[in-house]
């Protein structure tokens, strides 16, 4: 496992060319979790084509096992699940360990809160320094009772409701991962389960559970949304076709845009407008990016990506787009220290809990590279060069896929490439990136250090 193995450092070259030709990224990472997290939950078997198997996801499907559904791989991206039913989860005979993920841990708390059964959760060191409270306090109003150190990390031991309560609550931060947690436990209580966040986030789970067959209402509020669920409903096995990660779509786009020459074409990469900010925001600082291919699949917008190198301007990011590219910025940042001019990405206070504190890892990663940027509060602000990154540094990865990632995209452009200290972690959500993206360049560019 990635979080095992000793470092594994990593350097990107100055591309030698053009990025060029068609490329699909793998599986979106979120819809991965949740198809396997909601064929678990529901009668009969669910099939499952384009499933991302990095090790977050791969962490899920041990999970699902563990708790008693059948999971089993076909081939290439292609799974099976043979469901419990909701309310039908089985006491696991083991921790349950999810490596890296945060995503996993965090809304595998909801399904357990809402079992009448015990468990003990654990995960990699990145994963133990991360805060479970946000989680474990709202879901303690179904009736269940959470252990764990210091601050609500991990371990963790679970001892889910006999009789679990409906809940009522409204998200002090905007999170999709909360607000999952709390739909997952309220699947298991009679009456409705209630969630009100301040800002719209992603909504793959409000979108599974009617491809499933739950009542789901949303109405919106403000700048947020109410989300209502009936509890206790029987979910039905339903097909699930996973389109690319518009997260992992991201570096090969900034990637083609701070390459002079590149035209690459990134296909079915999944479009919902919840998680569209980065394409938005790069719009807005000029960049050459357009969809074609436009179309649905299993209740989610997908399309192509066409881009083209192009000079690209600085940008004032809205606090209130956070939550639609939470993961994106730190390769926003890496498309900004290109940029004309001063770039400010405002209300940045979630990438503080994320695989690192990604507000200061991307901050220093743009320091090694010899580009200025500062920190303001929640706020990041960087300054462009207009085109000429010096590079050349070493970035501190700190065990989280993305810096490492955004590391090498920023090396690619940069006039003396850049090098990352440990790359392992890059397989916990995108395990082919380095071949892929040399497979655009055309070259060996990224490789060991």
């Amino acid at each position: 496992m990635p979080h095992d193995q000793p470092a594994q450092p990593l350097r990107a070259h100055p591309s030698p060319g053009p990025l060029s030709g068609r490329l699909r990224v793998p599986g979106d990472k979120s819809i991965s979790h949740r198809a396997l997290m909601f064929g678990a939950l529901a009668v009969g078997t669910t099939r499952i084509e384009g499933l991302l198997e990095g090790e977050d996801v791969l962490r899920t499907a041990a999970a699902m096992r563990l708790l008693g559904a059948e999971v089993e791989r076909l081939g290439e991206g292609a799974w099976r699940v043979a469901g419990r039913g909701v309310g039908g989860l089985t006491e696991p005979e083991d921790v349950l360990d999810m490596g890296n993920s945060g995503t996993a841990a965090r809304l595998i708390c909801g399904l357990l809160a809402g079992h009448p059964l015990f468990a003990v959760m654990t995960g990699d060191a990145s994963l133990r320094r991360r805060p479970m409270k946000r989680v474990t306090e709202p879901l303690a109003a179904t009736g269940a009772r959470f252990l764990s150190r210091a601050g609500g990390r991990l371990p963790l031991a679970v001892e889910g409701a006999r009789h679990p309560m409906p809940l009522d609550y409204t998200l002090p931060v905007a999170s999709a991962q909360v607000k999952s947690a709390c739909l997952l436990a309220g699947l298991c209580a009679p009456g409705v389960t209630r969630v009100v966040e301040p800002e719209a986030t992603r909504d793959h789970s409000e979108n599974m559970l009617r491809h499933f067959g739950a009542t789901v209402r949303v109405a919106a509020e403000g700048a947020g949304r109410v989300i209502e669920l009936d509890g206790q409903p029987e979910l039905r096995a339903a097909p699930v076709q996973v389109p690319g990660d518009p997260s992992s779509a991201a570096f090969f786009a900034v990637a083609a845009l701070v390459v002079p020459g590149s035209r690459l074409v990134v296909e079915n990469v999944g479009l919902n407008p919840l998680r569209t900010g980065l394409f938005e925001t790069l719009r807005e600082m000029g960049a050459s990016l357009s969809v074609s291919n436009g179309r649905t699949e299993g209740g989610e917008p997908v399309g192509d990506l066409v881009l083209r190198h192009g000079e690209l301007r600085a940008v004032d990011v809205p606090a209130a787009r956070a939550p639609s590219m939470i993961d994106e910025y730190p390769v926003l940042a890496v498309a900004a220290a290109f940029a004309r001019g001063t770039s400010r990405f405002r209300g940045l206070q979630e990438l503080r809990v994320k695989e690192s504190d990604r507000l200061a890892g991307t901050a220093a990663l743009l320091a090694a590279a010899g580009v200025r940027a500062e920190i303001e509060g929640d706020d990041l602000l960087v300054h462009g060069t207009g085109g000429a990154v010096a590079g050349g540094g070493v970035a501190v990865a700190q065990m989280d896929h993305r810096l490492a990632m955004s590391a090498l995209v920023l090396g690619l452009g940069a006039k003396a490439g850049m090098g990352v200290d440990d790359g392992a972690f890059i397989a916990t959500s995108f395990p082919n990136f380095v071949a892929l993206m040399n497979r655009a360049a055309g070259s060996e560019a990224l490789g060991p250090a």
